[in-house]
């Protein structure tokens, strides 16, 4: 059950780190308009954000999560279909407004999907399987984009969506087949409001010091790591002439995250300081990108990039062990795509204010980041 809940994990994930740039570079590429490309990825992501909270709700209500899992997947692939077949056919304030609608399915692929590990992982083996979901995130950070950017260069971009969507399909049968919640009657909070519940899902998460400090921590760092994101294009093209040596530089980091993830898989399987693994991955990530402020020729933006992904494997696979261990078992899955809705709405800020930026100064930019970092590492250290 585990190899399939990874292999669906996996599968979904990618199509879903597919599905920004694929949107973005098949809209360039029908319709020729920057603009329109532009304000599809932001409704699609904008609208992730916003249902995260909604979509935790349903799935702690549900007895099989599984089976809601499987129908958001599968309404995400018709969706990014649908906006395919719309491009340059449909008025472009209806392709908007179906991205948004779509974007509300997206969080089933990450917290929605990670919130159901326990259904598959005992508690004993629930650290060492935690390591592991989190490289299905630094898998496909790494294959998602790559894909992408693969197809668009061989001209086969009018493909990608197409492929994303294929892969968000073949995650379904694993999704299906996960196991029902036990116990009998219904799941607890069915009889309250949608709104109720939300209201307890996100009383948890600031009540509890735990997840309230994981929580807030993880938006700063996020914040910052969309500096690095953002400004690591630029920075190759600073550095070597190529900005597509930028993106080199984020495979690194996704590489460098996949690989510490999974030595924390083999190796930290008795770890229970996961708050001293949250925090001291926010510092690593935050030096590496201390470094690429400074770096003065590639091979060292290179170091950084690494140093980063070092980083920010583990700070991951903390961030969720943090979840896990202290969510309620009724509100994990509210827990869980709660916190992935916030970290995107900090993202997404977070990319707005490194666009300025990095085109005034690279240096600039990764300067923020890394505050950033430290702002976050500060709000993660625990008080004496």
């Amino acid at each position: 059950m585990l190899s399939r809940y990874m292999l669906g994990a996996l599968t979904a994930r990618t199509g879903d780190e597919m599905s920004g740039p694929a949107l973005l570079v098949t809209g360039l590429a029908i319709t020729g308009s920057p603009v329109l490309a532009s304000w599809l990825l932001a409704g699609l992501t904008v609208s992730s954000a916003a249902g995260g909270p909604l979509l935790g709700v349903l799935l702690d209500r549900a007895r099989r999560p599984g089976r809601l899992l499987a129908y958001c997947l599968a309404g995400y692939a018709a969706g990014l279909l649908l906006l395919l077949a719309g491009l340059g056919r449909v008025p472009d304030a209806a392709l908007i407004g179906l991205a948004v609608a779509v974007g509300l399915l997206g969080p089933a692929g990450g917290g929605g999907w990670t919130a159901q590990l326990p259904l598959v992982a005992d508690p004993p083996r629930l650290a060492r399987f935690t390591a592991l979901d989190s490289m299905c995130y630094n898998a496909a950070a790494l294959a998602g984009p790559a894909l992408v950017g693969a197809a668009a260069a061989a001209g086969a971009g009018a493909a990608v969506l197409p492929l994303c969507a294929f892969l968000l399909l073949a995650a379904l049968p694993a999704a299906w087949s996960l196991p029902s919640r036990t116990g009998g009657g219904p799941v607890a909070g069915t009889v309250r409001g949608l709104a109720g519940d939300v209201r307890e899902g996100v009383g948890v998460i600031a009540g509890n010091l735990a997840l309230r400090r994981a929580t807030a921590g993880s938006m700063v760092s996020c914040a910052g790591l969309a500096m690095w994101t953002v400004t690591a294009p630029v920075l190759g093209d600073r550095l070597a002439g190529d900005s597509g040596l930028g993106a080199l530089l984020l495979a690194v980091t996704a590489a460098c995250g996949l690989a510490t993830n999974g030595v924390l898989a083999a190796y930290g399987r008795g770890t229970r300081r996961w708050e001293a693994f949250l925090a001291g991955g926010t510092a690593v990530l935050g030096a590496g990108t201390a470094l690429a402020a400074v770096a003065d020729a590639f091979w060292l933006a290179v170091v950084a990039a690494a140093v980063a992904g070092v980083g920010e494997g583990p700070q991951l696979t903390a961030l969720f062990a943090v979840r896990h261990r202290e969510a309620p078992a009724r509100l994990r899955g509210q827990v869980f795509t709660t916190g992935a809705s916030l970290k995107i709405t900090s993202y997404a800020l977070g990319s707005a204010l490194a666009g300025p930026l990095a085109a005034y100064s690279t240096g600039a930019a990764l300067t923020v980041g890394a505050a950033l970092q430290a702002a976050a590492l500060a709000i993660l250290l625990p008080r004496r």
